[in-house]
């Protein structure tokens, strides 16, 4: 008898997995899969053309399959799988970023995955790190033989990440390997060659900087044909940058007006206009938080939003812990503060960490006075709200109880579905008038600054790679729709070293929205919690899969 769709189509999806994660070891770190913890890929030239080779191949195979018999579960798995080959191929065939992007070679995320997590025993942990730290010489040689012409963003931000890989390796994973005998001396042995190689790489890096500024650097903007086929496989997405340029830039006025009203309403008066938004936002910025005391908010943020959640029955929260930790030395610099949730992989129960960041010590004074204005007391909540509770570490705990036929969405899923749902759990909390500080209208305005933020940045992010925008131009937008010089520097930077990355924030939410209102008018008798945790129980697939799993269609265009 022969086999049915579904079960041809499972043993596909398990072989590709695979041999994605037997390519990508940091991945399977990252989703639990831990056979490679060992091992780090050498990216020479022929490493990449046997990974286009094997994506060509792989997509083959899925084409030859008769993925229309497939039952609605898998067929999303397949479509799943069809866009990720597809970005892989993008990926080394034409954007051909591990030639552009030092940040791409950086062993600091693979290590410190190892560290941070109790996993396994610290021993087989720190030996793991060991045959990872041995690989780094050949690692940064075989990045160096592909690279060409790099952009000058991408070379500074690489020499601020790889000083904070020697500190991880001498001062944070060199003090545990003390404590783990043979494993910890393997560790020690291969530190002074892993640490040479880094210090000769960021030398090297040094000299591409000094290149550039003699010579001329690449231009990071990926230029129109490009940065439409990053948009459409990044986020899955049929929206092309004129589409998300028209949409956003109809929004912005609506959102100017949006905050406007919110500070006339908080300020008890009908007068409106910029000044009166600054004033406003001043006066929140002066509830400030420092390096002492942004930890202890962070906690004491997220226990209140805890117990709000439950007492609005907004969403089931499950019982896994979230704890919030300082944010790894090699990720500051960024947003205050990200999400880091095990692997869906993983056998054993984790916490989820809520990394929260001061500002890198290297900051001028300036940038670090604007950096905790920005970054004040009242934003924190929101943060929380959008990191956390009922943000990305609920909907991740959500997605850890889907049992699949295959781990597709494990091991792939959809940024802009994540961040869409984080977007949307920021305006449930505040509709429900989430109190932060004891003034709820407090938050509000702080979540229609970020909906501002969300608009402008997918802006210009559009602008940038498609139409040339210039730093100038761009950080006029940023501050003028109410963020502070650091924040709008932070975009910046974003915006060159991670395309098609901030329109996730403004897709995911507007597509999210239009999910609801189609889910609400088919299931108009669901309470709020019923239909939340319906949205959050097939893991994390693009939105226009979970329409199908759910059975609704677009009320709106998204």
């Amino acid at each position: 008898m022969p086999e049915d769709a579904d079960t041809v189509f499972s043993a596909y999806a398990t072989a590709t997995l695979d041999g994605l994660l037997e390519r990508d070891p940091v991945r399977a770190t990252g989703v639990g899969d831990h056979r490679r913890d060992g091992t780090l890929i050498v990216g020479t030239a022929e490493h990449y053309e046997e990974v286009s080779r094997w994506a060509a191949g792989r997509l083959a195979a899925l084409a030859s399959l008769d993925t229309a018999q497939l039952s609605p579960e898998l067929r999303v798995d397949a479509e799943m799988l069809a866009n990720y080959l597809a970005r892989l191929r993008f990926s080394v065939d034409e954007l051909r970023e591990h030639e552009w992007n030092p940040l791409l070679a950086n062993p600091g995320m693979a290590l410190d995955m190892l560290r941070n997590r109790d996993f396994a025993p610290l021993a087989e942990r720190i030996r793991s790190a060991a045959g990872r730290l041995a690989c780094v010489p050949a690692v940064l040689a075989a990045a160096r033989s592909v690279a060409g012409a790099m952009p000058r963003v991408h070379i500074e931000t690489a020499l601020g990440q790889f000083a904070g890989t020697e500190f991880l390796i001498e001062h944070q994973l060199g003090p545990l390997a003390q404590e783990v005998g043979a494993a910890g001396r393997q560790f020690i042995a291969a530190m002074p060659s892993a640490l040479e190689a880094i210090a000769e790489h960021r030398r090297w890096l040094g000299q591409q900087l000094a290149d550039g500024i003699r010579d001329g650097f690449r231009d990071p903007r990926l230029g129109p044909v490009l940065y439409a086929k990053q948009l459409h496989l990044a986020l899955d997405t049929d929206l092309t940058p004129e589409q998300l340029l028209s949409r956003t830039e109809a929004d912005l006025p609506q959102a100017r007006e949006a905050i406007a009203a919110a500070v006339a309403e908080f300020a008890g008066s009908r007068a409106r206009g910029d000044d009166r938004v600054w004033r406003a936002l001043g006066a929140m910025a002066a509830d400030q938080l420092d390096q002492s005391t942004i930890l202890p908010a962070a906690r004491s943020a997220l226990s209140e939003l805890r117990k709000f959640v439950e007492a609005h029955d907004v969403i089931t929260v499950f019982g896994e812990p979230v704890e919030v930790i300082e944010m790894p030395e090699i990720d500051r610099g960024g947003p205050l503060a990200y999400c880091d949730a095990p692997g869906q992989l993983e056998t054993i129960p984790l916490p989820t960490f809520i990394a929260v960041s001061p500002p890198p010590e290297s900051w001028p004074a300036d940038r670090i006075r604007s950096y905790w204005r920005e970054n004040n007391r009242h934003l924190l909540h929101l943060l929380m709200i959008h990191e956390a509770m009922p943000g990305h570490a609920v909907q991740i705990q959500h997605s850890s109880k889907f049992a699949g036929a295959t781990s597709v969405r494990a091991v792939l899923w959809s940024a802009s579905f994540l961040e869409g749902w984080a977007v949307y759990a920021e305006q449930q909390m505040c509709a429900r008038g989430y109190p932060g500080e004891g003034n709820p209208a407090a938050v509000e305005i702080q979540r229609l600054k970020a909906r501002l933020r969300s608009i402008t940045n997918a802006i210009v992010d559009v602008r940038v790679h498609c139409l040339g925008m210039a730093e100038a131009e761009a950080r006029a937008l940023t501050t003028g729709v109410f963020q502070e010089p650091s924040s709008a520097a932070i975009q910046w930077a974003r915006a060159q070293l991670y395309p098609a990355s901030l329109p996730n924030y403004y897709v995911g939410f507007a597509e999210v929205g239009d999910l609801v209102a189609a889910l609400r008018a088919a299931n108009p008798a669901w309470p709020d919690r019923q239909l939340h945790d319906a949205m959050l129980a097939h893991r994390s697939p693009p939105v226009r899969h979970l329409r199908t799993l759910l059975g609704v269609q677009p009320s709106s265009g998204a």
